[in-house]
């Protein structure tokens, strides 16, 4: 077998691999579900969490090697909270999470290897060492990106619900409710035009029908979500809750400032697409405006100075 044919096979088998894995993990992760629904309805079932050791042990061990891989790049807790801010709680998510972690690794791994099988003779090795580099910094740093990414992306749609928050609890503050009623009713009634933030006051209104304190709760969903105009109308609900008054007028003030603050924000916006705006004119436009204009000029005297060179 020529050297060219098995380096093919070897190739071959390892994508196989890496797509059967990936086979796996989707049926497995979109399974769970249904199996944890019909164990718990089983009498005779054991505890969920023995017998999905039991049943896949590849999952698991693909989790564990996730949690590894996240506790060698963060020791401060980072990754934890950035779950929580991207909304990935439940347990699918998180398996699918710390699964891809160790996938990438492997995938990476199977990259390289082709790359040497493959790959060109001339300075193979230097290209080689190289390429496991970058696939090992690859490894440690794209989880870190796309959780930020999806933690960031959250965070934004959930900025963009406030100001209409804010003026849905003005008006059942009005309508005479409590804070605790305030938020069931947000809940129950406008999980559709608070898609975000209804997730979280649904899981904040458990831990408070569980005991927990209104105030203490609402100062850690601000810590969590790390979202500064969230954590300004929290801070009013806490004042109020804690000291009562007034709601209507404190809501509106912080409304205002928000309103403010988001006008600050596209006038900067507007400044910095106004200098990316300058620069591509110079270098776009302004060159193409002078040719168009001084063109026909500059070619009348080229040709001037050609003529009287000529005589």
């Amino acid at each position: 077998m020529s050297p060219q044919v098995f380096a093919a096979l070897v190739a071959g088998g390892i994508l196989v691999a890496v797509l059967a894995i990936l086979a796996v993990i989707f049926v497995t992760v979109f399974s769970r579900n249904e199996r944890v629904l019909k164990r718990r309805l089983s009498p005779e079932a054991a505890p969920v969490d023995e017998l999905e050791q039991k049943d896949r042990p590849l999952l698991q061990a693909m989790v564990r090697g996730g949690k590894n891989l996240e506790a060698m790049v963060d020791d401060e807790g980072e990754s934890a909270r950035l779950l929580l801010q991207a909304g990935w709680r439940s347990a699918s998510a998180r398996i699918a999470w710390y699964t891809f972690q160790t996938v990438l690794p492997l995938v990476l791994a199977g990259l390289v290897l082709a790359f040497w099988l493959l790959g060109p003779e001339h300075k193979k090795l230097m290209y080689t060492a190289l390429a496991v580099f970058a696939a090992a910094a690859l490894s440690f740093l794209v989880p870190r990106w796309v959780l930020r990414g999806a933690a960031s992306s959250r965070q934004d749609r959930v900025k963009r619900e406030v100001p209409l928050f804010i003026h849905l609890l003005a008006m059942l503050f009005d309508a005479g409710l409590s804070t605790r009623q305030a938020f069931a009713s947000l809940v129950r009634d406008s999980r559709g035009v608070l898609p975000e933030l209804g997730r979280e006051f649904e899981i904040l209104l458990r831990q408070i029908e569980a005991g927990s304190d209104m105030s203490e709760s609402l100062k850690n969903l601000g810590d969590m979500l790390g979202v500064p105009d969230l954590v300004s109308v929290l801070g009013v609900l806490r004042q109020v809750d804690r000291y009562g008054g007034e709601i209507r007028q404190p809501l509106m003030e912080v409304l205002s400032v928000l309103e403010e603050r988001r006008t600050l924000d596209a006038r900067e916006k507007v400044n910095l697409i106004s200098g990316r705006m300058t620069v591509v004119m110079v270098l776009f436009f302004f060159p193409a405006l002078m040719i168009f204009v001084a063109g026909p000029a500059f070619s009348s005297i080229i040709k001037a100075l050609g003529d009287v060179n000529a005589r």
